[in-house]
């Protein structure tokens, strides 16, 4: 969609010799021509320019591109000048960020094949021991006696 840049043109500066034709850019409307145009027109009649500084006369005409503003105040008339300009290259503007590009789809993988769970085996567990008499860790025969045989 085509961005149109709405310009104005007017007199600035005081005195015969100071005055400067200058322009700028209103601001941008992105669509159609007729839009930017009705846009402008907009802006025209509300505009208000630094010379005069109180008009006693103000008109508003449509030419081809725009609007032309020619305002009476005491002493002699003023004019601007509105137009719509097509932008064709703005070094500011910010980069378009690029449209993602649809990334193609990735065929499906086939499931894996899940290997059956573990069987867990219990640990055999044996079976529990008789209980010790109180007395099961004493020799028979002390080894404070020196004697290594059991009596017979």
């Amino acid at each position: 969609m085509p961005r149109w840049g709405l310009l104005v043109e007017q007199n600035l500066g005081l005195g015969g010799q100071r005055r400067v034709w200058s322009a700028g850019v209103m601001d941008h409307v992105d669509g159609t021509r007729e839009e930017a145009l009705e846009a402008l027109r907009r802006r025209a009649e509300e505009y208000k320019p630094l010379h005069p500084a109180s008009p006693k006369r103000r008109r508003l005409y449509r030419e081809r591109d725009g609007f032309v503003l020619v305002l009476d105040g005491a002493w002699q008339s003023f004019h601007c000048r509105f137009t719509v300009l097509e932008e064709l290259y703005d070094s500011a503007a910010p980069t378009p960020e690029p449209e993602p590009q649809a990334a193609p789809e990735p065929e499906p993988e086939p499931e894996p094949v899940q290997p059956p769970p573990p069987v867990r085996r219990r640990a055999v567990q044996p079976p529990p021991e008789p209980e010790r008499a109180w007395d099961a860790d004493v020799p028979e025969v002390p080894s404070w006696l020196n004697r290594d045989r059991p009596p017979s």
